[in-house]
């Protein structure tokens, strides 16, 4: 009797390999190996049997520890364990999908989800803040319902005699049975000598519809809202997707937003930032009365607590920022400028004797 070379020199790899080494390393001997790709070699064929023997042992944690302990007597008797784990079942599909381009043997009547619709929409400033009841129209594949979705004229549909129904022929490749979609019936399961004349045999019809959707104070640009069961209609009784409606909010002509907060510029006159005073701030609730306290500076920022967009998820409501921009009269009339002249003298400031003494601080860099 021949003896048995060692599970993880058959593999390639050292003792201490990872799962994903492990896996890698099989894949690799597998799609070399295979029947299909070595038509007729024997010792291709047998070099694919040693790695799936080796790969099932080492693959599983518990017949791993076995085997480093008691080598080929502690796997002994256990063979090939394709539903365990789904380690090797998992690889298997990857390789499948080499060979048949994705169709594997994953099971065509296997049902599947139908696929997520997005639709983006723009709300305004305002919508934004204080959420609305919105309406989409979108066009999407519907279920027919002169043939409850089957394809067949009247839902008279029979079953395919290449696949016996199952959605899948298996034929023989070496050793191994293998089964993929059937072409006959695309992997339905089901054939119709007379299609529908609504969907003309294809089971569903494109169809608008008008969804209405909630769109919750708070929502920000980027924001995803999703409708459960308003995507794409399931395939094989699968569910249908969903519908993502994905937020854009429009610039307002006074406020920006910073976060769950609202930004304001208020433009004051150098008189009130300097005596101090009262002004009224709109906000998107109205306007408010705000207090400036005598020295206000620029860029100086005043919280009006709650005042700004609640947290879409709930986390609170933000504030209106209020930021100070003090504003400079471009011209003065002749009392205006003998006053401000009165304060600079009064003030210990001399407008002429200010500038000689900058250009005196400044001339050394033009020399």
């Amino acid at each position: 009797m021949a003896t048995k070379r060692d599970y993880y020199e058959v593999l390639g790899v050292s003792k201490n390999a990872s799962e994903e080494d492990i896996k890698k390393a099989y894949r690799k001997l597998a799609l070399a190996h295979h029947p299909d790709r070595n038509a007729g070699n024997k010792q291709a064929e047998e070099r694919f049997k040693e790695a799936n023997e080796a790969y099932s042992i080492i693959s599983d944690p518990t017949k791993r520890q076995q085997y480093d302990h008691f080598g080929h007597a502690g796997a002994e008797g256990r063979g090939f364990d394709f539903g365990q784990g789904g380690g090797f079942s998992d690889v298997f599909g990857d390789i499948f999908e080499e060979f048949f381009g994705g169709q594997g043997g994953r099971g065509g009547r296997r049902p599947q989800s139908g696929n997520d619709l997005r639709y983006d929409m723009t709300v305004s400033f305002e919508e934004a803040l204080l959420g609305k009841e919105g309406e989409i129209r979108l066009r999407r594949p519907e279920s027919c319902e002169k043939c409850k979705g089957t394809g067949a004229k009247g839902g008279e549909t029979k079953t395919c005699a290449p696949c016996s129904g199952s959605g899948q022929v298996r034929f023989q490749q070496g050793f191994f049975t293998i089964s993929r979609t059937c072409t006959n019936c695309q992997g339905k399961g089901k054939t119709t000598a007379n299609p529908c004349a609504t969907c003309h045999g294809r089971g569903y019809n494109e169809k608008e519809r008008t969804i209405s959707v909630h769109i919750p104070p708070g929502v920000d640009t980027g924001t995803r809202l999703r409708v459960v069961g308003e995507g794409e209609i399931g395939i094989n009784g699968g569910p249908p997707g969903d519908l993502y409606v994905v937020i854009s909010v429009k610039d307002h002509a006074q406020f920006m937003r910073d976060g769950d907060n609202i930004l304001f510029e208020a433009p004051i006159s150098f008189v009130k930032a300097a005596l101090g005073g009262k002004t009224a701030v709109p906000t998107i609730k109205g306007q408010t009365p705000l207090s400036i306290p005598a020295g206000t500076q620029e860029g100086k920022v005043f919280r009006l607590k709650g005042l700004g967009f609640p947290n879409v998820r709930g986390y609170g409501i933000g504030d209106q920022l209020v930021r100070i921009h003090i504003t400079i009269p471009k011209k003065l009339n002749a009392k205006q400028k003998e006053l401000l002249e009165s304060y600079a003298k009064e003030s210990g400031e001399d407008s002429e004797a200010d500038s000689e003494t900058l250009f005196e601080k400044v001339k050394g860099i033009f020399e």
